[in-house]
């Protein structure tokens, strides 16, 4: 079992897209069921609006619902393009009625090309997304918000129900902008598509802004999105997931070829700092409760 000096290591899962869309309901009702049974610490739901996905908000109330434990998070809310007082409001709504079970993370920019024109940003995009999260925490934790910024405007504004503890926002990112920014601004910092050394990379970077702007970051709120492609998987489709993303980069980096495979990445990503991983398949699952059964078999004993 690998140990961690920054903390300690947690696995959920990330769900991608259903096997069909008739059986849709039905089946995100199947992996709920299947959670619950497995103690496997999270899930994780995607801000893809083109794709067969539940809604990231919507699919998190539900699964909070439908769970008694299970941590649900956002991988990840795209934020310009939201008016952040409401989407504080939902938030607000949803750490009280799950509390310490919410756990969102936000994005620059919608994932897919077509999902971006879902997203009207009414400035640049970096400074629409900066100011959208600073309204959005003031919410969260302030009684009343008067807020007059160059794309949001706000006189005693309130949110309520407000949770005790407000949920920590974790942000995405990969570029040096992206991971200062989340060391300016963030709580925490989930990645996607970068390497063992990339990421280990990036943590230093976010350390050091978070420093020099007077911050800190909890030690273990640095965390990355992984794939992997179960046993008999079509490996071609592995090798194009991540060369779509990176195409610069070693496929088996990215994308972990089986149960050893994952296993290993996650082991060489807490080598460099992390603690927190998202596990994906890079296939639609046939049987989530066989699935699960495997991921924690084989992922569980990482944790600790």
């Amino acid at each position: 079992m690998p140990t961690s000096p920054h903390g300690a290591i947690r696995i959920g899962l990330g769900l991608v897209g259903a096997r069909d869309l008739p059986g849709f309901a039905a089946e995100f009702d199947e992996l709920l069921g299947a959670l619950d049974a497995s103690g496997i610490d999270s899930l994780w739901l995607s801000d893809i609006a083109s794709k067969t996905v539940v809604d990231p908000t919507v699919g998190s109330a539900w699964a909070a619902a439908r769970t008694r434990t299970l941590k649900v998070g956002t991988g990840v809310t795209v934020l310009p393009g939201r008016n952040p007082m409401l989407h504080a409001a939902g938030l607000a709504s949803l750490a009280v009625l799950a509390p310490g079970r919410i756990l969102p993370v936000f994005g620059l920019r919608a994932a897919q090309p077509c999902d971006r024109q879902l997203h009207p940003v009414p400035g640049p995009l970096a400074a629409v997304f900066e100011e959208s999260l600073v309204v959005l925490r003031r919410l969260l934790t302030e009684d009343s918000v008067t807020h007059h910024g160059e794309f949001f405007t706000l006189d005693d504004a309130t949110v309520t129900p407000r949770p005790a503890r407000p949920p920590d926002l974790w942000l995405g990112g990969r570029a040096d902008a992206g991971l200062r920014r989340a060391g300016r601004l963030g709580d925490g910092w989930l990645a996607s598509f970068l390497t063992p050394a990339e990421t280990a990379r990036a943590r230093t970077v976010i350390e050091t802004a978070a420093r020099d702007a007077g911050r800190r970051i909890d030690d273990d709120h640095y965390g990355t999105n992984l794939w992997v492609a179960p046993p008999g998987a079509d490996l071609g489709r592995a090798r194009a997931l991540a060369a779509a993303q990176r195409p610069d980069a070693d496929w088996r980096d990215i994308v972990g070829d089986g149960w050893d495979g994952v296993a290993g990445l996650v082991r060489r990503h807490v080598d460099g700092g992390l603690t927190k991983f998202v596990v994906r398949s890079t296939e639609p699952v046939a049987d989530w409760p066989s699935f699960l059964d495997r991921f924690t078999a084989e992922l569980e004993p990482l944790e600790g």
